[in-house]
């Protein structure tokens, strides 16, 4: 039971300072306090830090603990481990805080994930580790024998560079039968020491005298100091000067100009003669600094500044003044100057920035904190009190979290597309008449996010490539901007792959992954494909990759690379003749046969015209060719002059540069009236079957070629108007739409007959072009095959070039 009631008390006395401790802390508005004596050694314990704040240990690391102090950080430190704040170096109190009587060391505690601030005071308590200290270690005093008993002779005290009781000091003097010490009460503290003569001196008996004056502090163990009082016995003036104050006090304004009166000193002396004629001087254990920032007139007493006074290094002065009379030996008479020197608002305040997290994400929410700002001003009162604030128009605010502690946050969303950085200036004013300021400068950059996928600009491009191209041809560049920076604006392109057919997209083209330049791999066909419609890909470098597709369509234009294939009965490839019989007595227009070709090509390529070709020298043949149908002809009756086996060879020639052409041989045998054979006329009525039932492909053509025509002339008269007009506008990315104008001798670029169009998109049914065409009939030609109007319509465009001018209209069917 004893040990239980004993380790209950144990218990109850370790939960009272915890309580008080933490009341103390919730009073001051967040704020540990702790205490430590000066010159512990390293890794002394303070206090558990983390425990008071109500941390996890655990959490110390992940959650980012630190100490973000800049002023006198070094001294103290945290175990992570543990969370115990100790003593990393020398704390010397004396350094830090001089003989104030309060001395602290201010922590910032920061802790990410959330963001929490804390700060923690620690106090350096005083130890005995300096002892008192005299002005001197020997001090000489010249009294006279005739000095009247209880005379008092001031001495200068010691000091002592520790505070409190450790500052308290007594003083001793050796045993002595002629001197005694008087010590000041602590209402006297002004007062100087003294010695009190108490027997009469005699010179011939004893000419000097040696004392030693000894001081001890109040601390534990105590410390001491002594001086050596080396008295000389003097004959003769045994008047002493006599000033009529003890201590003169005065106020002077820091900063006062040389030559400002302080005050003016009286002193007196009952002697005569020289005797009684006084000199002032300042005593000779006056430091060397009051000896700088001061002078005295030796004959007037007075006082006057003679250096820089600054309120911020000396407060009070303390001045012992001698009166000294010229008598033989002199007397001296003493008194204490007390110098307060006023402040003036001569110091601006002075900022100290530690940046946290720098540079800030873009995406940081409001409330993020950027950097700790601390103020301090040198001055006091009303002089010394600050206030900070930021310039306009930026995107974060000041927060006071303890006295002249800020923190920078964030107080609107950022955008580094719009603004990539920003200097933010924190401008401190005192209160001072007139206020001084200062400012700092804090460079807040702002990260890039990959918030910005690369756009193209435009979504779709048209692109026409001429077929039988080398492998490997540029026939297009693709560029993407990506309004992000660095990794994030750092785009690459790729195919979107897919079937072409039974192939790869990939067979076909190919795009560089960096300067976006598209090539074709293989030569293309127009007659295998006329349209290669596919997508590219453009990706950024950011985590995670954003990306955007475009799409192009390749319409690959043809050239005259197939010539002209003659139709049964020849034989495709071979050429070959084929024989007719005819009647002499058939009357001119009779048509006798019909070559028939076609042409793999498209447009101008494919566009047939027929050629009767004539022997040299021979005589004006009897058939003709139409132009455009093929259809052989007679141009006259025939008689008895004609040879009776005809031989015509047509030119079948396309309208490419340069023309391809094909030949066809017709034999005509004339046969007199009624005496053609069965098998001529089975062969006669067998031909005419398939004319019957044979669609003439160019004669349908022709029909629907009038019909466009007609709507050509009607929207040629309004499309200028409206549409040619309009300049094409260029990106700075893609190289514009191109434009495609062609000619030749017999009219436009054209296509001859309606056909399935083939197309590489890979999507839906093919597109039906219908395309028509007027060219130029040349002087002579037959009027009966008439004016075939042809245009293009595929893909409205309007381009003009040095030479000629085209419009093309696409009509998908």
């Amino acid at each position: 039971m004893l040990a239980v009631r004993s380790g209950g008390q144990t218990a109850r006395r370790h939960l009272l300072p915890s309580l008080l401790l933490l009341a103390a802390w919730q009073a001051g508005s967040g704020q540990l306090h702790y205490s430590v004596p000066e010159e512990a050694k390293h890794g002394t314990f303070v206090g558990r830090i983390a425990q008071d704040l109500g941390l996890e240990l655990t959490e110390l690391v992940s959650r980012l603990f630190r100490v973000a102090s800049k002023e006198r950080g070094e001294l103290l430190e945290v175990n992570l481990q543990n969370g115990i704040l100790f003593v990393n170096s020398r704390i010397d109190r004396e350094e830090l805080c001089g003989r104030s009587a309060e001395c602290s060391i201010h922590l910032e505690v920061i802790v990410d994930r959330p963001l929490q601030v804390f700060h923690v005071e620690v106090e350096v308590k005083d130890i005995n580790d300096n002892p008192p200290v005299f002005p001197a270690t020997q001090k000489n005093l010249f009294i006279s024998e005739t000095r009247a008993l209880d005379s008092r002779f001031s001495l200068e005290g010691a000091s002592d560079a520790d505070v409190g009781t450790n500052a308290i000091l007594t003083y001793r003097l050796s045993p002595s039968e002629y001197f005694s010490l008087e010590v000041p009460t602590n209402e006297e503290q002004v007062k100087p020491l003294g010695l009190v003569l108490k027997k009469t001196l005699d010179r011939e008996v004893y000419s000097e005298l040696l004392l030693v004056l000894k001081a001890t502090d109040g601390g534990k163990p105590e410390l001491t100091g002594t001086v050596e009082l080396l008295i000389t016995v003097l004959d003769a003036n045994d008047n002493a000067p006599v000033f009529d104050r003890a201590v003169y006090p005065a106020k002077l304004l820091e900063n006062a100009r040389n030559g400002t009166l302080v005050i003016r000193l009286n002193a007196s002396d009952l002697d005569e003669g020289s005797n009684g004629h006084i000199l002032y001087s300042f005593a000779n254990d006056v430091s060397p600094k009051t000896e700088a920032m001061f002078s005295i007139d030796s004959a007037s007493g007075e006082i006057k500044v003679n250096g820089k006074i600054d309120f911020e290094e000396m407060k009070l002065w303390k001045i012992q003044v001698e009166a000294v009379d010229k008598g033989n030996p002199p007397m001296f008479g003493h008194c204490m100057v007390l110098i307060e020197v006023l402040d003036v608002n001569d110091n601006a305040p002075k900022l100290l920035v530690t940046s946290l997290s720098l540079p800030v994400r873009e995406d940081s929410p409001v409330g993020t904190v950027i950097a700790l700002i601390s103020v301090s001003d040198r001055d006091s009162g009303v002089n010394g009190q600050v206030t900070c604030f930021l310039m306009p128009d930026v995107p974060f605010r000041l927060v006071s979290t303890f006295k002249n502690y800020y923190s920078l946050v964030l107080n609107s969303s950022l955008d580094h597309e719009r603004t990539s950085y920003y200097e933010v200036v924190v401008t401190a004013r005192d209160g001072g008449s007139p206020p001084l300021w200062a400012s700092a400068t804090v460079t807040v950059e702002v990260a890039d996010v990959n918030d910005n996928a690369p756009l193209f600009a435009q979504p779709e491009y048209t692109v026409f490539v001429k077929e039988n191209n080398p492998p490997g041809a540029h026939i297009f560049t693709v560029c993407a901007r990506d309004a992000d920076a660095q990794e994030n604006a750092l785009v690459s392109y790729s195919l979107v792959e897919r079937r072409v057919g039974e192939r790869a997209l990939s067979s076909y083209v190919s795009v560089h992954a960096e300067s976006g330049k598209v090539f074709a791999l293989q030569p293309l066909d127009h007659e295998e494909l006329e349209l290669l419609q596919f997508q590219v890909s453009a990706r950024d470098s950011g985590v995670p990759a954003l990306g955007s597709n475009v799409t192009l369509q390749v319409f690959v234009l043809d050239e005259n690379d197939n010539a002209p294939v003659l139709l049964s009965p020849w034989t495709p490839g071979a050429g070959g003749a084929v024989r007719e019989l005819m009647s002499r007595s058939v009357g001119a227009g009779h048509v006798v046969a019909k070559v028939r070709a076609v042409d793999a090509d498209s447009g101008y390529n494919a566009w047939l015209s027929y050629e009767l070709q004539v022997s040299p020298g021979s005589e004006r043949s009897p058939f003709r060719v139409g132009l455009y149908t093929g259809e052989i002809s007679t141009t006259r009756a025939l008689d008895d002059t004609d040879e009776p086996r005809q031989r015509l060879l047509v030119l079948v020639k396309d309208h490419g540069e340069p023309a391809l052409t094909a030949t066809a041989t017709v034999l005509v045998s004339l046969v007199e009236s009624g005496q053609s054979p069965k098998a001529a006329s089975r062969a006669s009525v067998a031909a005419a079957v398939p004319e019957v039932t044979l669609v003439d492909v160019n004669v349908y053509l022709i029909v629907a070629i009038c019909a466009v025509s007609s709507l050509l002339v009607l929207m040629l008269l309004l499309y200028p108007a409206l549409r040619c007009l309009a300049a094409p506008r260029e990106g700075t990315c893609a190289p514009g739409k191109p434009t495609l104008v062609c000619s030749s001798a017999v009219g436009s670029w054209s296509y001859s007959q309606q056909r399935r169009q083939k197309t590489g998109s890979g999507e839906g049914p093919p597109k039906t072009d219908l395309m028509a065409f007027s060219p130029g009939v040349p002087p002579g030609s037959d009027s009966g095959d008439g004016q075939v109007q042809q245009e293009i319509f595929e893909n409205v465009r309007c381009g003009v070039n040095k030479s000629s001018y085209g419009c093309f209209f696409n009509f998908l069917t």
